[in-house]
């Protein structure tokens, strides 16, 4: 047998009361298991905790055992016992520990659930290398690492030729891509992206995104700013060089007349 002494204060307005108790705690009522963890790693022995109680009330009832409340006859004393070390498996875990703890786990949790969601172009047979192209850019368009933006001249149902600049990362957020990587619905760019020109008609529109602003009226030509590092992309083909963290990639594809990506890897902190 183990004998505990210790003293409780209680303060009131007129008076303290100290009251000193003895706790008397029967070595065999640790369990083997209890005894174990001790010498584990307290860090994973915490982190069980964590996993193992929805509330920091259960984690401490679940230290108390039936020879503790015939000893002490308050299951308010035994809780805070088990919470200074005094029982159980010997494992301090004060409660604001446990509920930051607690916190944190199901943030990591909500974090690794969303970063398991299936890509659209996954598990999909993707002959055109547009499409493939695309598939591979995913996951960093939809995570915020790159923005792409796709050139395409292709010609409309009326065999109108047209062009345009898309930004790929705000086409994703807006729209289910799902149709083209299936081939059921033909990539174009339209008046709604950032730069839209029909040759037959000869009508043009630009339209800024929450990752580029237009920069139209420019003597070297249309260009892009990105809105979280505010580098200028240059789309000009006879460019040496597109710009800052900004590649060029011309995609041969047989469904269209033109393909090219711009591919930029932001540098601020997202």
């Amino acid at each position: 047998m183990v004998l505990y002494l210790f003293s409780l204060v209680t303060k009131t307005p007129q008076t303290t009361i100290i009251a000193t108790i003895v706790v008397a705690i029967q070595p065999s009522s640790f369990l083997p298991s209890q005894l174990a963890n001790m010498d584990e790693d307290p860090h994973s022995g915490i982190d069980n905790i964590i996993s193992e109680f929805n509330t920091y009330e259960d984690f401490l009832d679940s230290q108390i055992t039936s020879l503790d409340l015939y000893y002490l006859e308050d299951e308010e004393l035994a809780r805070q016992l088990v919470e200074l070390g005094y029982r159980g498996s010997g494992e301090v875990l004060k409660r604001e520990e446990f509920d930051a703890r607690k916190s944190a786990a199901e943030a990591s949790r909500l974090s690794k659930h969303k970063q398991k969601k299936i890509l659209v172009s996954a598990g999909k047979d993707l002959k055109d290398p547009l499409l493939k192209e695309l598939a591979k850019r995913e996951d960093a368009n939809r995570s915020g690492k790159i923005t792409t933006i796709i050139f395409i001249r292709d010609k409309n149902f009326r065999g109108h030729e047209m062009s345009g600049y898309i930004d790929y990362a705000h086409r994703l957020k807006t729209e289910d891509f799902e149709p083209y990587f299936l081939g059921k619905k033909r990539l174009q760019p339209r008046p709604t992206d950032l730069s839209f020109y029909n040759w037959e008609t000869q009508t043009s529109s630009s339209c800024p995104t929450p990752n580029y602003q237009v920069i139209a009226e420019n003597v070297q030509g249309l260009m892009f700013k990105n809105k979280k590092d505010r580098k200028i992309m240059k789309v000009d083909p006879g460019t040496s060089c597109p710009g800052d963290n900004t590649t060029r990639t011309e995609i041969k594809s047989p469904k269209y007349i033109q393909v090219v990506l711009y591919d930029h890897v932001t540098r601020r902190k997202l």
